[in-house]
């Protein structure tokens, strides 16, 4: 059989081939430690989890969901961004549950984008802001995010063309994979461009919960003017533990959220309730203290990293956010993947190669810090007796 033309477009999924690596050198009896994938090692908090048990066993649960979402889960949102980032949101037309972020990322290329339309998205960034609008017969035009101006996109080089092209754009702080944070007046600037262009802005905002150092991640939202122009995804995988749960929220411009409903209600039947009630609690002040503990953990962890990253003679400035160290690859190597080949054959650690994020990527690796204190010291030793 023959695949689509646009599937051929994409290259297979970055962490569905670092899983296939993992699972064809453990089969082969080696210790392996993966620093690859973003995915949190511990479990989600007990008060969700109790939720979700309890919410199993209503049977209204049992039946077909709103594409829109529960009302109370929307209101959780609403009163969570009141709470936490001083947004207000109308629940009923500016709040909507998906099928976590991912999900709902893709779909917003679906929503919006034409062929030939463009997105301009984040280069380094998550792997689905190219890949989406390829999907859809449209094209990715890359922004790129280098160490000079602090892992944020240029906005005065995007070319005039680009810009008359441009659909979306796709956003991402506290950023994934460079850890980086929006600084001051940066979303302002956003707002102007989005608004003179006739273009939407897609802030991916999932990470904002997991920050060091006295910072504090704002929404996108937050901007004057940001609803007018934007939305903002908002997922509770990686701040809540809950990367399998599929829980998310988009938020933001109601106009463009109904034009993601219209969509959503042709393509899936909705988030399952219970999912969305234990998503209740996570977004309660009741589990503000297990966000809390999970922030001190990647602290920690962070602190453990770069230090032994140092020893070795990788220097990385500690990020203020995020659950990565985005470092550079040592001399000597024509590449990221074959850097990253290279570890995983001599010392048996997955690292994600930087050039799988984007091309402004290549040249860094990023580590992952969901892996337990001790196999994170081990594996930055393992690396540290490569270098040797």
């Amino acid at each position: 059989m023959r695949p689509s033309r646009r599937l051929e477009r994409i290259p297979p999924y970055l962490f569905a081939e670092l899983e296939r690596k993992i699972a064809a050198k453990r089969e082969a009896g080696v210790d392996v430690i993966s620093l690859g994938i973003g995915d949190p090692d511990r479990p989600t908090p007990a008060l969700v989890v109790e939720a979700m048990q309890e919410a199993v066993t209503e049977p209204e649960t049992h039946r077909y969901p709103s594409n829109r979402g529960r009302a109370d889960f929307r209101e959780a949102v609403s009163d969570f961004y009141e709470r936490r980032f001083d947004v207000d949101l109308d629940p009923a037309t500016e709040v909507m549950a998906t099928i976590g972020g991912k999900e709902c990322i893709f779909h917003l290329n679906s929503a919006f984008l034409d062929p030939d339309d463009l997105a301009l998205a984040a280069d380094p960034g998550y792997p689905v802001y190219t890949a989406g609008p390829l999907l859809v017969g449209a094209q990715p035009h890359l922004l790129p995010l280098v160490p000079e101006l602090g892992f944020v996109p240029d906005l005065d080089a995007i070319p005039a063309d680009a810009l008359a092209r441009a659909k979306l754009m796709f956003l991402n702080y506290p950023n994934n994979p460079t850890g980086a944070i929006a600084p001051p007046g940066f979303f302002e600037r956003v707002v102007e461009l989005a608004r003179e262009h006739d273009v939407l802005v897609v802030h991916d905002n999932s990470y904002s919960e997991i920050t060091f150092d006295g910072y504090h991640a704002p929404s996108f939202l937050a901007t004057p003017g940001a609803k007018d122009v934007g939305v903002e995804v908002f997922s509770l995988s990686k701040g809540y533990n809950m990367t399998g749960w599929r829980c998310a929220a988009i938020v933001g411009n109601a106009a463009a959220i109904e034009q993601y409903w219209r969509l959503k209600s042709n393509v899936d039947s909705g988030n399952f309730e219970a999912v969305q009630l234990a998503g209740i609690a996570a977004l309660s002040p009741d589990s503000d203290a297990e966000v809390a503990s999970m922030r001190e953990l990647y602290r920690r962890r962070r602190d453990l990293v770069c230090g032994a990253l140092a020893e070795i003679g990788v220097q990385v400035h500690p990020p203020k956010a995020t659950i990565y160290v985005w470092a550079p690859v040592p001399a000597g190597f024509e590449s990221s993947a074959a850097y990253c080949e290279h570890v995983l054959d001599r010392a048996g650690v997955v690292l994600s190669p930087g050039g799988a994020y984007g091309p402004n990527g290549e040249g860094f690796f990023r580590i992952s810090l969901t892996t337990p204190d001790q196999r994170l010291v081990e594996a930055v030793e393992r690396l540290g007796a490569l270098a040797r």
